[in-house]
């Protein structure tokens, strides 16, 4: 399943870089601009890659945290990270009483977690375990670097879009065959190529959720944890909701934004009931199971 969801991922991912390369094609109507496009790509995934743990720590306000301040979430994230074979993360602080958690950083040695002051109050040590190995296993899975990626060129094409379109607008950029304006290239790089791209994002969101919740399952073996906290999580995040840049919802473990009106329609997650009833599964496959051992205690 891991392999299928990788290879998914990758799709997705190619597809969004083609939509870019595809814009510049169209605003330019040569091969200059899959050229264009090209370099649109390469560069919004080398800043991703590179930059995207300090933009969405910073989108939040995430304060560094040292182990003298926060000893036993010290010990709690390093006994989970040693069950997950990965190294430790930086542990970071959200200053907000919205109850949520995400991961971010380019590669499993270069990893972060944020926990905002909410969750930390909010639940008891195993759903806050189940919490944090959920994010252990987004490093695990390099799901940090692929949400940036993914986040970079879809935010790439639509700026992409906007600026070149204005041109196409008031000047003769955006052409076919030399013979004018082509309003096809426009309605695309306008419409289609956004939405389609937020779409892309989207389904890589969701696809690395579900793997990322039986991560949890697997490092705590137990499920129902994570359950009871997805269901607080969910319930209470829309009433106190977080506030930062959207650009980053995908990378929390619920969305944070709320799911009221037409944002329910470009929600990055997949439905709370859809994943507890997967987890749900996996504790009733584990209770079956004479290989699987009984759920580990918290950490303490």
């Amino acid at each position: 399943m891991a392999g299928i969801n990788q290879l998914k991922t990758l799709l997705l991912l190619a597809l969004l870089s083609g939509l870019i390369v595809l814009a510049g094609y169209l605003l330019v109507g040569d091969e200059q601009g899959l050229y264009y496009g090209l370099g649109f790509a390469a560069l919004g995934s080398f800043g991703s890659w590179y930059y995207s743990d300090r933009a969405a720590l910073s989108a939040f306000k995430a304060q560094p945290t040292s182990r003298a301040e926060a000893p036993e979430l010290f010990d709690r994230i390093q006994t989970l990270s040693d069950r997950a074979a990965v190294p430790n993360p930086t542990l970071y602080i959200v200053p907000s009483e919205s109850p949520n958690a995400f991961a971010t950083g380019r590669d499993p040695n270069h990893a972060a977690i944020a926990l905002t002051k909410g969750i930390i109050d909010l639940l008891p040590p195993d759903e806050l375990d189940a919490v944090i190995a959920h994010e252990l296993t987004h490093v695990r899975n390099r799901d940090t670097l692929t949400q940036a990626v993914a986040g970079t060129l879809a935010g790439s094409l639509t700026y992409l879009g906007r600026i070149l379109t204005f041109g196409a607008l008031y000047f003769p950029v955006a052409r076919v065959g030399r013979r004018g304006n082509n309003p096809i290239a426009i309605l695309f790089l306008l419409v289609v190529g956004p939405l389609s791209a937020g779409l892309l994002r989207m389904a890589i969101s969701r696809t690395r959720e579900y793997a990322a919740d039986a991560g949890a399952a697997e490092i705590t073996q137990n499920p129902l944890a994570l359950v009871r906290a997805l269901e607080k999580l969910d319930a209470i995040g829309q009433e106190v909701p977080i506030h930062g840049n959207p650009a980053f919802t995908p990378l929390f473990i619920v969305n944070p934004l709320s799911k009221k009106g037409l944002m329910a329609l470009f929600l990055t997650h997949p439905p709370t009931e859809d994943r507890i009833e997967r987890l749900k599964l996996l504790a009733q496959k584990q209770e079956t199971s004479v290989e699987i051992p009984q759920a580990l205690s918290p950490v303490v």
